[in-house]
């Protein structure tokens, strides 16, 4: 008597299950790749991107010791990650796709990074709550879906910045530059296809200069 098959719902294909990959390029864990879940809308910052704003970090910063660097919309994990292996004192990675989540928690476990944390959450509910200030943002949401201007609100009113933050800024080319608060300073811009690609050095509010 044949016995009777059990369906099981995950041996089906599933879509955006494939896998990618990143490489890191500096710091402790240079070359080492980590995988990464192909899902649509997820966008991997390219590497010729990513080597320039680390270039414009490392200029303004110095260092990454004692920096603390946040991730939001982290995806792929590259920014945070690659921040993490230039020894910032730690990387929160914010990613609502829980898929990829779990493949960022990995990630940190196959690195054994234990200054690297992943919270799976909405980011906007996430900034909507009092913060921790960090000196180095990356700010990267899903193309075409209106999140960025309230991301970049709540990071300045909900207290996610340091004093003198570097936040860096991807958005679309057709939309111009992005609604930044008025204290935040224009360091670096270039465009790479449909992508503009910022950075931008916070102003604490209030603060005075002596002449």
């Amino acid at each position: 008597m044949k016995k009777k098959r059990i369906f099981d719902p995950s041996s089906l294909p599933t879509r955006g299950k494939k896998t990618g990959a990143v490489r890191i390029f500096a710091g402790k864990w240079k070359r080492t790749p980590l995988p990464v879940i192909d899902l649509d809308g997820l966008r991997p910052t390219g590497n010729r991107i990513r080597e320039t704003v680390f270039d414009w970090l490392t200029f303004l910063l110095g260092g990454y010791s004692g920096k603390r660097a946040l991730d939001m919309f982290a995806g792929s994990g590259a920014l945070g990650l690659e921040a993490l292996s230039r020894y910032a004192a730690s990387t929160t990675l914010l990613e609502m796709e829980r898929g990829v989540a779990q493949q960022l928690q990995k990630n940190l476990a196959t690195l054994k990074a234990d200054r690297g944390k992943v919270i799976a959450t909405n980011t906007l509910s996430f900034l909507s709550q009092p913060g921790t200030p960090h000196e180095i943002v990356f700010v990267d949401p899903p193309f075409r879906q209106g999140l960025l201007e309230e991301t970049l609100r709540l990071l300045e009113t909900q207290g996610w910045l340091a004093d003198e933050a570097l936040v860096y800024v991807e958005s679309e080319v057709e939309n111009g530059l992005p609604p930044v608060p008025a204290n935040w300073h224009l360091y670096r811009e270039k465009v790479a296809g449909q992508v503009a690609y910022r950075l931008y050095q916070r102003e604490a509010q209030g603060e005075n200069h002596a002449d």
